[in-house]
């Protein structure tokens, strides 16, 4: 994670330019969009990569291509992820932050199809606007990355529903391009490994390694160092997903963190007790938490209402990652002021894994 340059805007959507963030929600206007049967399009050829003009005639030029799925188009789950725990270990001198992670995926994701293109031009059909659909675009750029490790030249057509919500710390953006990179490996024969996979990913983001786990993972260096684990709570737990209208730029975060006020746990510790005591406020800690209250009070508010609501069986209450996604864990019951406020995203969620040589599946413990 390295800090912005002092000209990066915090509304920028960072979620479609890095590995941190996606757009959508199921309980917002996104979700009416996803429904809708015409959807942008971007057929990107490899010249419309040269600069931004270009590749943005490109996107202008496809509004009207036809976006119906070929037929033989493959359904792939995107996953998202919690932080079970997180802390910043140290600045590096390149602007980079050394972490220490508890990453779980989770089953709030968006929706994906693949198909392999006859074309020499990538086609990106996405149910949100608000998506640049060009080659800043995490999903174009996992493919790129898979064709120029793998040597293949194949092209493919790529749908998107987006259910994940924008600047939330849930790596939704991160779990499309895994997802990108995993769906195109299978289309093609697998003609790379799963650590192979797993190896490259970090080339385009920090938190896309963690998908190439089997779902839980002790993560380190920038995020990208993998070392699996087994789940630390059972998998059929309870959670509970709420986010203000509001995300949060992770550069800016990182940017904004005090490296005096980080927790003084032990990461290794705190990974053994999770293992034995379960999620706990003491053990769930957080070190981007104070910078990103200190962005949008709103948010500290949020977690202490949550925290205060007496919700039976909550256990502890944390934010994912850079936020602004605040999770409660042991019971996916909407509290009255929640339920509400019309501005807040929320979804119940499970933690989710797989078997090497399969992919995630939603859990199936709850519906939308």
């Amino acid at each position: 994670h390295r800090s912005p340059p002092a000209t990066l805007s915090t509304a920028m959507p960072t979620a479609t330019l890095s590995a941190s963030a996606s757009l959508g929600a199921p309980t917002r206007a996104a979700c009416a969009r996803a429904g809708r049967t015409a959807r942008r399009v971007a057929l990107r050829s490899p010249g419309s990569i040269a600069s931004s003009s270009s590749s943005r005639g490109v996107v202008v030029m496809a509004a009207a291509a036809s976006d119906a799925a070929p037929a033989d188009a493959v359904e792939y789950f995107s996953p998202s992820k919690v932080n079970l725990f997180l802390r910043v270990v140290r600045r590096r001198e390149d602007g980079y932050h050394d972490l220490a992670s508890l990453f779980h995926v989770i089953d709030l994701g968006d929706d994906m199809k693949f198909a392999k293109s006859t074309g020499t031009r990538d086609v990106l059909v996405c149910s949100d606007e608000t998506i640049p659909l060009d080659s800043s675009n995490l999903v174009i750029k996992a493919l790129d990355l898979w064709r120029r490790k793998t040597g293949s030249t194949q092209r493919f057509w790529v749908e998107l529903v987006k259910n994940v919500p924008h600047g939330a710390g849930l790596g939704g953006g991160s779990g499309n391009a895994a997802t990108a990179m995993w769906a195109a490996n299978e289309l093609c024969g697998r003609p790379a490994l799963e650590a192979e996979l797993l190896e490259w990913s970090g080339d385009i983001g920090s938190d896309i390694s963690v998908f190439f786990s089997e779902g839980a993972a002790y993560c380190t260096g920038r995020g990208e160092i993998v070392e699996d684990v087994q789940p630390p709570i059972p998998l059929d737990t309870p959670m509970l997903l709420v986010k203000p209208d509001i995300g949060l730029s992770t550069p800016a975060i990182f940017k904004a963190l005090d490296l005096d006020g980080r927790s003084t746990e032990d990461p290794l510790d705190l990974l053994e007790r999770i293992k034995s005591e379960g999620c706990k406020d003491e053990i769930c800690v957080n070190d981007l938490e104070a910078p990103a209250f200190g962005k949008l009070p709103e948010l500290l508010k949020l977690k202490e209402r949550l925290r205060g609501a007496g919700t039976k069986g909550v256990s502890s209450v944390f934010m994912s990652g850079s936020g602004s996604t605040i999770v409660q864990v042991g019971s996916d019951n909407v509290p009255e002021f929640v339920r509400e406020d019309a501005a807040l995203f929320r979804s119940p969620a499970r933690l989710i894994t797989r078997k090497r040589g399969e992919w995630y599946k939603p859990s199936g413990l709850w519906k939308k």
